[in-house]
């Protein structure tokens, strides 16, 4: 694999980082916020919590504009601004209303990466790695996570004002990727798609110098010939690829991920772990969260997407059912932490691994940012609801509910990797794009 490939591809990735540092890091700040500015379970759940998350269902929803019009590269410049403001104004803001605005704008930045980020990294990856480096975003994304934990933990004790620490700290990584971004090229297929063939060429002679640039544009080009670019992706012939990106994108959310990263901390303190114990089991699921992706990135071009969906749905069955019956039985101590460990092994091996590489396959060229964005829309929007509901939830039909929910959804996300689910490893996106309409 070229080199410079791989260094794009980490580049563009690390739009990730800033996602899981963005989205885990709020939850170190969660209850000082809460009794800062005295705020309702309702208000601060729907409000202080999950406005980044309905930033990121906005910016999911309008991220493929940019990315179709200005281009993958411009952007993920974009992002990178967006959560450097973000960033900044979080750890500034002296109420609560100023500090939703402006961790709705980091969400804009999220909602808007998960299109841009991994459709660039397809797009310049050749087929037998593809699958490996747009999961790099994931790893990224889990890095981040990691690193919020670690970092909420080291600033937990500095003062009242440690909150502000926490939020506005993302500041550094968010100019120092911004930076980064301006040293990669544009995406060869998108340029292709604006009809400037030449500026493709030269960034395809330099991505896969030992072919001729000229036969790898005619592979692209005839893709694009076929198709009118006027295209939605709601016409008929679309509605399969259009139903894979709906449900995988669904039942990732339909697992309990994202509320469980909002609020770890909380759910082991309600296991009956002390705030400094939660905080440090936050940072071991963090750290189960890096490994196992790594483990997922490995497996993703040898195993395939369908295998790795396998196990983190078997995975998710028994760990679910498992915290369930937890806070069921009144099981304390160290059970729950071990089974949401579990539970993050199975998310990072199956669903954390493949969604991104996914979605940013199953759609043909000219309508995949368009196809994305649908896929990233139908995430976020759970996103934001899923969490928004949890103080509540947990306050009146209690944890045990909830988890046993999560786990009955996990059956149904197997029947469709065992019925629905395509594999996509080893074909260039041209050729799955003549696979999946087939079906």
């Amino acid at each position: 694999m070229n080199n410079k490939i791989l260094v794009w591809s980490i580049t563009a990735a690390l739009a990730g980082f800033l996602f899981g540092f963005d989205t885990v890091v709020i939850s170190g700040a969660d209850k000082k916020l809460q009794l800062l500015w005295n705020s309702s379970d309702v208000f601060h759940g729907s409000v202080v919590m999950a406005m980044a998350l309905w930033g990121t269902v906005i910016g999911a929803i309008f991220g493929g504009i940019p990315t179709n019009k200005l281009g993958r590269k411009k952007t993920l410049l974009i992002i990178g601004i967006l959560y450097t403001v973000s960033a900044i104004g979080s750890g500034l803001a002296n109420d609560p209303y100023t500090f939703a605005f402006f961790r709705f704008l980091g969400g804009l930045g999220v909602g808007a990466s998960t299109i841009a980020a991994p459709a660039y990294i397809s797009e310049i990856a050749p087929a037998k790695y593809r699958g490996r480096l747009v999961a790099l975003y994931q790893f990224n994304i889990v890095l981040g996570i990691l690193i919020a934990f670690l970092s909420n933990y080291l600033l937990n004790d500095i003062g009242e004002n440690a909150w502000r620490w926490m939020v506005g700290v993302e500041a550094i990584p968010a100019l120092i990727y911004s930076l980064f971004v301006l040293t990669v090229p544009k995406s060869p297929r998108w340029l292709l798609s604006k009809f400037r063939s030449d500026e493709a060429k030269e960034v395809l002679s330099i991505i896969n110098p030992d072919v001729d640039p000229e036969i790898l544009l005619l592979e692209m080009n005839s893709d694009n010939k076929k198709e009118d670019l006027k295209e939605t992706i709601f016409l008929k012939k679309y509605r399969f690829p259009l139903a894979l990106a709906f449900l995988i994108a669904m039942f990732n959310q339909l697992s309990g991920i994202n509320a469980f990263l909002y609020y770890a901390p909380r759910i082991f303190e309600e296991a009956g772990l002390g705030e400094s114990t939660a905080l440090l089991s936050s940072i071991g699921i963090g750290i189960t969260n890096l490994i196992f992706t790594l483990l997922g990135v490995f497996l993703i071009d040898k195993l395939g997407r369908k295998t790795l969906m396998y196990l983190g749905s078997i995975g998710y069955i028994i760990s679910l059912s498992l915290v369930a019956c937890a806070f069921f039985f009144g099981w304390t101590g160290m059970a729950v932490p071990i089974f949401l460990f579990l539970f993050i092994a199975s998310h990072a091996i199956g669903q954390g691994a493949v969604i991104w590489v996914f979605i940013s396959e199953i759609f043909p060229n000219h309508l995949r940012a368009s196809g994305q964005s649908f896929g990233s829309t139908t995430h976020w929007f759970l996103a934001a609801l899923i969490p928004a509901l949890i103080p509540t939830l947990f306050s009146t039909i209690g944890a045990g509910v909830v988890f046993l929910f999560f786990a009955v959804m996990m059956v149904f996300q197997l029947l469709f990797v065992a019925f629905m689910m395509p594999e996509t490893k080893g074909l260039s996106l041209e050729e799955l794009s003549k696979k999946i309409l087939k079906k």
